[in-house]
């Protein structure tokens, strides 16, 4: 199993002085990947108990890699997961072809539909037919990575006869990975991408049936599912005390998260990556960034590539 680990990008740690070094080290230490993830907003009065108090600021997930792309020459750079209705196929294939020229063809793209009200009502989109619209989304995007020039017309989106350029590096384009847990989301990954990543919510302990459902999915479609990527979101909680027989895997102290990474790959997962932004002592809105970067160098180094 592959091991990557998060930029900062979540909090007052979030900084470009902090996200450099974060992503040197990474490098220097061998991590296979960084990563980002998306929140546009935080609504002012939250009912939902999906709303963390690490979304309270979260930086954009393609503008921090950019950066990231600027500052490293190894590591793959990993998106999960952009919300595809806050886009058009054609103005996030433009981004993300040039990220992927900026970076050298090292760009992972996770996708996903997003789950909060909030943030539909602000980019403007209706949360019905979501799960068509993504097919739409998907097939539309390949279109342009592909075909030159191309021409789409679907139901949702239209594409006139057009140069779409310049193309990403990697062909025909950069792998594309789905997140979601529901049953229509991982047969989508399993019928359609290059695999899928599991969300910040999931529950670790049973990830390997959802990566079964992917497996059987992409066999039913005729595709290799031996091909296919399953990478975890390692919500990582450092602490410094052993946890209760029932605690949260990857929550712990360090020997305690070292066993629940082997753990996930035992169970199908081929990558996974250290993420400390979903730590609310690490990337909520009040923490001290200066505390929040020991905790972070710590993980660096515990759980780097044959520490």
């Amino acid at each position: 199993m592959k091991i990557g680990f998060a930029v900062p990008v979540s909090g007052p740690w979030a900084t470009p002085e902090n996200q450099a070094e974060v992503a040197r080290r990474a490098e220097e230490l061998g991590y296979a990947s960084l990563w980002t993830f998306q929140r546009l907003l935080f609504p002012v009065e939250v009912s939902d108990p999906r709303w963390i108090e690490p979304y309270r600021s979260v930086a954009d997930p393609l503008v921090t890699l950019a950066y990231v792309a600027a500052l490293t020459e190894r590591p793959r750079l990993g998106v999960g997961l952009l919300n595809l209705p806050w886009y058009t196929p054609v103005v996030l294939a433009k981004q993300l072809n040039s990220l992927d020229i900026v970076s050298h063809g090292r760009l992972d793209v996770g996708l996903g539909l997003g789950w909060a009200p909030e943030e539909y009502a602000a980019a403007g989109v209706p949360m019905a037919r979501r799960g068509a619209r993504a097919e739409e989304f998907l097939r539309c995007l390949r279109a342009v990575w592909q075909d030159d020039p191309v021409e789409y017309s679907g139901d949702f989106f239209t594409v006139p006869p057009s140069h779409v350029s310049p193309p990403p590096v990697q062909r025909p384009h950069p792998p594309v990975i789905l997140g979601g847990f529901a049953p229509p989301a991982l047969d989508r990954a399993g019928r359609l991408t290059d695999g899928w990543v599991s969300s910040s919510r999931a529950d670790l302990t049973t990830i390997g049936r959802a990566i079964g459902t992917v497996r059987e999915a992409a066999e039913r479609a005729g595709r290799d599912p031996a091909a296919l990527r399953f990478v975890c979101r390692g919500v990582v909680r450092l602490r410094p005390s052993p946890g209760a027989p029932d605690r949260r895997p990857l929550t712990g102290t360090v020997d305690e998260v070292r066993a629940d990474l082997a753990d996930l790959a035992g169970q199908g997962v081929t990558e996974t990556f250290v993420d400390l932004n979903f730590d609310a002592d690490v990337g909520g809105p009040d923490t001290d960034p200066d505390v929040s970067m020991a905790r972070g160098r710590e993980a660096l180094e515990a759980f780097a590539p044959g520490a």
